[in-house]
């Protein structure tokens, strides 16, 4: 595609001047430049053709190789995405049940007076912002858009508390340290499969942060996996936990999901199709004449820190997933760009080349009369 993208076009203009451009790379993935261009100029009137019928034939060629690379790269997204929304749905029912039985101890202190670590709310004076990109590019506006909610929510904090900032993700990673006015603490990344490890490096972190009062506040901004053709970023609150296991963003909203979405790649008129399917994720009910052995404080103790693990797991795993989403959709949209353009140019190729062969053949009638 290097080479191609250096490749030049000829467009016959009324005076039979020819006018060069470079082509851009963005004219053999997405194609929209060209296209509007021989469009337009086939609707003026206006006849479209390139130099030589060999160069037209190589642009072909190139863009035919370039849809088939598209495609590959669709068809990879596709399958990893199936495995990272597993991945989420197959914890679900875990962190379903920690956040039942987190309500039901709950309930038990709520005519005690409970100090704990992770659920003690200090004015906010220092606030941590966890931000959660990708490793790669290729995946459309993923990145740039969780990018850009990170620097509103900063200008939004700066003004009235201190902040810092925790990157996880290359694509994050780059972008702070190449801006020195962002204070960026630590970085991390954890790659296209997040264990539980991972997180809880992670978490460990955080929680350090939190329990010295070095933050009073940590906020996680991530990538919410709505569905294949959506996610949006949402910033929750981490810390302090709710004893409660609620989890909203900052303006109180819920962002838990009620029901999944779960695709599956099948064949129709021999080409590749998605089905989806949403389903609820079923959790057997907690019993509420449980008796706890220990002491309910003990156990809200030993809770908090494996549900922060499980909330900032299931974070990078949603996020995983809306880049992977994202990389397949955009790599169809590269690939139908790229039909159409072929499309576009084999039609100047047959009008350039039909008009060659009447000129051929004219000059042939235009022998044999002269002849006569």
């Amino acid at each position: 595609m290097a080479g191609a993208s250096r490749s030049r076009r000829c467009v016959a203009s009324p005076s039979g001047s020819c006018e060069f451009s470079k082509l851009r790379r963005s004219d053999f993935v997405g194609g929209g430049e060209l296209c509007g261009e021989l469009e337009s100029r086939a609707s003026r009137g206006r006849s479209v053709a390139v130099c030589s019928l060999k160069d037209l034939r190589d642009r072909i060629d190139t863009v035919k190789n370039t849809q088939k690379i598209t495609d590959a790269m669709k068809l990879v997204a596709a399958a990893k995405v199936r495995r990272a929304q597993e991945a989420v749905v197959n914890g679900r029912p875990f962190s379903e049940a920690l956040v039942q039985v987190l309500y039901n101890v709950n309930e038990r202190l709520q005519l005690e007076d409970v100090d704990t670590p992770l659920t003690k709310v200090r004015p906010v004076k220092k606030v941590a912002l966890v931000v959660v990109t990708g490793d790669r590019g290729l995946c459309g506006g993923f990145n740039n858009t969780v990018l850009k909610k990170a620097e509103e929510r900063m200008r939004q904090l700066k003004d009235t508390v201190e902040l810092t900032v925790i990157s996880i993700g290359k694509k994050g990673n780059a972008y702070f340290t190449r801006r020195p006015y962002i204070p960026l603490d630590k970085t991390y990344q954890t790659g296209s499969a997040p264990t539980t490890s991972e997180a809880q490096a992670i978490a460990d972190e955080l929680f350090a942060l939190f329990v010295s009062e070095e933050v009073d506040k940590v906020e996680l901004l991530y990538t919410k996996f709505v569905s294949l053709i959506k996610s949006e970023p949402v910033i929750h609150t981490l810390l302090p936990l709710s004893p409660q296991g609620q989890v909203c963003d900052i303006n109180g909203n819920c962002v838990d999901a009620d029901e999944d979405e779960m695709f599956r790649l099948t064949t129709k008129d021999g080409k590749l199709t998605v089905e989806r399917d949403t389903f609820k994720t079923e959790v057997t009910p907690f019993s509420g004449v449980m008796i706890f052995e220990q002491e309910p404080v003990q156990i809200l103790d030993a809770l908090l820190p494996l549900y922060l693990n499980s909330q900032l797991l299931r974070a990078l795993q949603e996020s995983v997933a809306s880049e992977l989403a994202s990389r397949m959709n955009a790599m169809n949209n590269a690939s139908e760009n790229a039909s159409d353009l072929k499309k576009a140019l084999s039609i100047s190729y047959n009008r350039q080349r039909q008009a060659k062969i009447t000129g051929e053949i004219l000059e042939i009638v235009a022998g044999s009369t002269a002849q006569v």
